[in-house]
């Protein structure tokens, strides 16, 4: 009776254990399906993928200027800001070209190099931006990523989706499916080896 109980027990928690490791396997698929049709796009379209040093040729910071928070957003979605335009010499060509934030500053408002975002007060985005215009006049020089094809002339600062902070984005679910298959293993070699014995 005793043995009964025991090998019940056993089987409820293989049973759990195997629900375990395929829950696991699951939802790390479905993570690599998130990142692959959100982030992984943003990625291979990025044309600055050569890192440089660029030199800091001007930071002038010119009046308001509209901006809409997204295509085709509605007026009460408009916010003005002062605008930054930083210009930079690119030491991989010698060429003059403007530096912008990231690739997405480029799609919001390509007259400037910085963006700020619309939850901001207008006191907080003055001081925002006149920090970062005495800060690339503090370092005059510094690494930026242009378009080795030549595609884009301009260069960005930083990209919003790095190739380390990619792989970092699959170490997760990575793990998760490494783990979800290691106790869906050891699940299998305890049933298989539980057989075995009863077998014998």
């Amino acid at each position: 009776m005793l043995a009964k109980k025991l090998v019940t027990a056993q089987k409820r928690g293989e049973t759990r254990a195997l629900c375990l490791g395929l829950g696991m396997v699951t939802c790390s698929m479905m993570m690599y399906f998130f990142i692959g049709i959100t982030i992984v796009p943003f990625y291979t379209k990025s044309v600055w993928t050569t890192e440089t040093v660029c030199k800091l040729l001007k930071a002038n910071i010119k009046d308001k200027v509209l901006c809409p928070n997204s295509e085709g957003s509605e007026e009460e979605d408009i916010f003005s800001y002062p605008c930054l335009q930083v210009w930079v010499n690119l030491t991989a060509s010698g060429q003059e070209v403007m530096l912008y934030h990231t690739e997405d500053t480029l799609e919001r408002n390509p007259k400037c190099s910085y963006v700020p975002d619309k939850s901001e007060n207008s006191k907080e985005v003055k001081a925002r931006i006149e920090t970062i215009a005495s800060n690339f006049k503090k370092y005059q020089t510094f690494p930026c990523y242009y378009d080795p094809g030549g595609t884009q002339t301009n260069v960005i600062l930083r990209r919003l989706y790095p190739p380390n902070g990619l792989l970092f984005l699959f170490l997760w679910p990575t793990l998760m499916f490494t783990g979800g298959c290691l106790i869906i293993v050891l699940v299998k070699i305890s049933q298989y080896f539980s057989a075995l014995s009863a077998w014998q």
